[in-house]
């Protein structure tokens, strides 16, 4: 039936596009949204053991930046089923030579892009489109006590979001700054 998906690099190890082709005819479209086997090398063996939804309703909305501490640290799969996102995932791997680095894509259902996030990265997004939709694909459980997070605004990421930030969790908008003593993670 088609739709093979074909990973591209970023520029940082560990983190790819993967790009979707999506079949459209006169009944309408089909998109394949994960293949094992098209994404091997990104993947390495590793098992999707959580799949998460999420409905955002306000433009302007932002999630993130949210990883998990070793031992329960994630690959994370993200793409937008409904909307349109700016999608970010930040380099923390504490000795890697892009660390602090960050990677944006713009993923909408038209595009059929999706982020392929290995452990020790943030990830985090502000929707561009009302009522937007995000499907997450995990390769460990979450795990509430090794939740992590970094601020936004962190003026040492310096990431150029799309508009102000909006609604947003209180949670969200607590995380510290790095020069609060964040010292990255080791994966």
């Amino acid at each position: 039936m088609g739709g093979r998906m074909k990973l591209i690099e970023t520029g940082i190890d560990g983190l790819y596009v993967a790009e979707t082709e999506k079949k459209a005819d006169h009944r309408g479209a089909f998109t394949r949204l994960f293949c094992e086997r098209d994404l091997a090398a990104a993947t390495g063996g590793r098992q999707i053991v959580q799949v998460n939804h999420s409905q955002t309703a306000a433009v302007g909305a932002l999630r993130g930046l949210h990883f998990q501490y070793p031992p329960h640290a994630e690959m994370k799969m993200v793409r937008c089923l409904k909307g349109r996102v700016f999608d970010v995932a930040v380099d923390i791997r504490k000795n890697s030579p892009t660390y602090l680095k960050y990677h944006a894509e713009e993923l909408t259902p038209d595009n059929a892009r999706m982020m392929v996030i290995s452990e020790g990265f943030a990830h985090g997004f502000q929707v561009l489109e009302e009522n937007s939709e995000m499907l997450y694909l995990h390769t460990a459980f979450y795990n509430a006590e090794a939740e992590g997070g970094l601020r936004y605004d962190d003026p040492a990421l310096a990431i150029r979001w799309p508009m102000a930030a909006g609604d947003m969790s209180d949670r969200d908008r607590a995380h510290k700054l790095i020069a609060d003593g964040f010292e990255g993670v080791m994966v």
